[in-house]
């Protein structure tokens, strides 16, 4: 039996009055996610607990069947698992953004999506400057970096309240800096990054960026090292992980899953999607579980661009559904099931902690004859896991 389960992030959404009040996954052409709809199963998950804030790390860790009010202990340690960075017991891993900050605003939380390459140089003089025996930077992908510090608990940095940086954008940096014991560190931190990039001549070589700078690092998203029991361990089947995310990659990685590095997949809106579909088609004739996740919606959403937003949705759904379901929907040993992590409305900019639409198709799962994949077509479905580290369970296993 083969299980595949594809995350397209951020892709729930509310009516939009230019739609005609339509979501955008309602207003997308989704040919094979309505397929799904109509000849499997549609429901409902809260995959955000109450009492957290709605993220990807958060969300995903749900869907791979994981409780996060057990196994969560933030985001940093997650990538830091990606990145090959060991973490001792009292050590403390952030996320570490690169921003354009202008005055007190926060103007973009990824640079203007920066390229890795530029990125690198930046974060590496940000070590060279800012690091110490204690405090350590590491280059990540485009505009999502690492800092770990070493004992961090005993400052009690793990407690400290941060704020997500793509929650804020347009707002007052100095009304959102991090708060509680042990944030003077982090604030210095930050502080001394936006004087250090705004003098430094590394700037002065960006041509292509010279009126959208990364000038600034934003810490936030920390936590210590988890302990996860595999994945092989709990559901009895070996499999991968298709991602650009370092913090998809680095769940993948603490779970025992295989983590595949597809060329081309840049977690942006030009992501190489038929990569990632060709790449799970692989992975299958080896391992019986896949998961592949896209970030292109999830940007869309941050950035509040609904055309892009439509767009990455059709392409999740003809480019790497579509691959993938046509390879495998005349078969009879599989399952599929298609969902966002959480909701990223275009109006908001930022995630919010609805219940999302999942559907799901293949082996003993009984057509209930719905019209579309929706979020709407799902509320009429009586298929609704509250806590949704259940639903991989039902998946795996329950399904029918």
């Amino acid at each position: 039996m083969k299980y595949i389960v594809l995350v397209c992030d951020g892709m729930a959404d509310y009516p939009v009055k230019e739609l005609g009040g339509r979501t955008p996954i309602e207003a997308a052409r989704t040919p094979n996610m309505d397929f799904i709809a109509k000849h499997g199963r549609i429901g409902r998950v809260r995959t955000v607990p109450a009492g957290f804030t709605p993220g990807s790390d958060i969300a995903q860790v749900s869907i791979f069947g994981y409780d996060p009010k057990k196994y969560y202990t933030g985001r940093g340690p997650l990538e830091a698992a990606n990145l090959g960075v060991e973490l001792d017991e009292d050590d403390v891993a952030f996320r570490c953004n690169l921003i354009t900050a202008s005055g007190d605003i926060l103007r973009d939380y990824s640079s203007g999506h920066i390229s890795s390459k530029e990125a690198q140089i930046i974060i590496k003089f940000i070590d060279q400057s800012l690091g110490t025996n204690r405090i350590k930077f590491y280059p990540g992908i485009s505009y999502r970096h690492l800092m770990v510090v070493k004992r961090g608990a005993e400052d009690h940095l793990e407690k400290v309240a941060c704020k997500p940086p793509h929650d804020i954008s347009g707002k007052s940096i100095s009304k959102h800096l991090p708060k509680g014991e042990g944030s003077d560190i982090l604030i210095h931190l930050m502080d001394e990054s936006r004087r250090l990039l705004d003098k430094h001549e590394i700037n002065l070589v960006r041509l292509d960026l010279k009126e959208n700078p990364g000038n600034m690092i934003w810490l936030w998203g920390q936590g210590k090292r988890p302990n996860m029991e595999s994945f092989y361990d709990k559901y009895g089947i070996k499999g991968s992980v298709i991602s650009a995310v370092d913090l998809i990659k680095g769940l993948g990685k603490l779970l025992g899953l295989k983590v595949i590095n597809v060329p081309g997949a840049t977690g942006y809106y030009d992501t190489n999607y038929e990569g990632k579909a060709q790449a799970a088609l692989k992975a299958l004739q080896h391992n019986d579980f896949v998961f592949v996740h896209l970030e292109a919606a999830d940007e869309a959403g941050h950035n509040g661009d609904l055309r892009e937003k439509i767009t990455a949705i059709e392409r999740f759904d003809q480019l790497i559904l579509g691959k993938i379901l046509n390879e495998f929907k005349r078969k009879n040993n599989f399952r599929i099931m298609v969902l966002p992590d959480h909701a990223t409305p275009v109006a908001l900019k930022t995630h919010v902690s609805d219940p999302v639409p999942f559907g799901i198709f293949g082996q003993n799962i009984i057509a209930r004859g719905f019209l579309e994949y929706s979020e709407k077509e799902a509320l009429k479905s009586d298929l609704y896991f509250d806590k949704g580290h259940e639903l991989m369970g039902y998946f795996m296993k329950q399904a029918e």
